[in-house]
């Protein structure tokens, strides 16, 4: 039975790490900066580094995540960035075994770029996991049983929907929604309404400080950005009201997702998802009126999870000590 010491969640916002005896040892945005040179790209921060540097570079310096939608296209800057974070937790090349958290909608060819990627860190023995499982858990949720559980995770860069029981994913889905289409709406809105030139830490911090979904909110935030005609200073006051133009059209396509998700399933499970509530977890979770949103908008009853931005990685970290309910779930993947 192989005993596992990390749980690695790399996700398109950030990458979190759970180490065994120690809980929740990282936090660092998914991030890596290089510029060009005449031999490729020189890699010149990475992690919290690369995210000082967003919108205050060269034009020719590059801010990107390795891993959109959970797919590691950029295989050599995931494998650079993976071992930079891992270097300050003390991990041990070929002895410490991970499970790597997973979208539950990725492919075969998707799972084997990050094994590879694992492989080229040096890790010991790897398993791909889930993340939605991992939520269920952290939320304290029986999974191993015929009680059926329904999870939406909406993440940094992808939002994952699955009907979990039995240990197994019944039904699961991979949407390209996350935090970074809102911050790139929010950029074009204000392009668009302001004609004001904003860069995505502004859109960000935007979202983070002052977004809603509650139609009235009178929450608002004065920033600076540059008049698109006289590429002047310019400084406006923006409202939750009014970004809410730009966030609900992304939320919409999320319940969208959910009702698709569910109007396939059989009666009995959704009875059991109606009697549970659906779990609402990730970073997006924290937008201001989502419940209330979700309750006028959909036919099913949802609870926004209580540690939105943990409880994926605090579930994996359970894991880690519970070796008879991980075992149950690997054997069902």
């Amino acid at each position: 039975m192989k005993k596992f010491k990390y749980a690695i969640e790399m996700g398109g916002g950030f990458t979190n790490i759970y180490v065994k005896g120690q809980g929740l040892a990282l936090k660092e945005p998914t991030l890596v900066a290089a510029e060009p040179t005449e031999d490729g790209y020189r890699v010149i921060a990475l992690g919290q580094d690369a995210k000082k540097l967003v919108g205050k570079t060269k034009d020719n310096i590059e801010i990107f995540t390795p891993c959109v939608y959970g797919e590691h296209s950029n295989y050599e800057y995931s494998v650079v960035l993976l071992k930079h974070l891992l270097s300050k937790v003390n991990f041990k090349d070929y002895e410490d075994n991970v499970l790597f958290l997973t979208p539950c909608g990725i492919t075969a060819h998707e799972k084997d770029n990050i094994l590879k990627v694992c492989e080229a860190v040096n890790m010991g023995h790897v398993e791909l996991i889930p993340a939605v499982i991992c939520s269920c858990v952290g939320e304290g949720r029986k999974i191993d049983g015929s009680t059926v559980n329904m999870v939406v995770n909406i993440g940094g860069t992808y939002t994952d929907i699955a009907v979990i029981n039995m240990s197994n994913i019944l039904k699961g889905a991979t949407v390209s929604i996350g935090g970074k289409s809102i911050d790139a709406s929010i950029v074009n809105y204000l392009a668009y309404k302001e004609n004001l030139v904003i860069g995505l830490p502004t859109a960000e911090a935007l979202k983070n400080e002052v977004g809603s979904l509650f139609e009235n909110d009178t929450l608002n935030m004065e920033i600076t950005g540059v008049d698109a005609k006289t590429k002047s200073p310019k400084n406006v006051i923006m409202h939750s009201y009014e970004l809410r133009y730009a966030i609900e059209p992304f939320y919409n396509e999320i319940l969208r997702a959910i009702d698709t998700t569910i109007n396939t399933l059989a009666p009995e499970v959704v009875a059991d998802i109606i009697n549970n509530k659906i779990l609402v977890c990730g970073g997006c979770a924290k937008m201001q009126g989502l419940d209330k949103y979700f309750r006028q908008n959909l036919k099913y009853p949802v609870q926004i999870s209580e540690d939105t931005d943990y409880i994926t990685i605090l579930g994996a970290g359970k894991l880690l000590s519970d070796s008879q309910l991980l075992n149950g779930i690997l054997k069902n993947l």
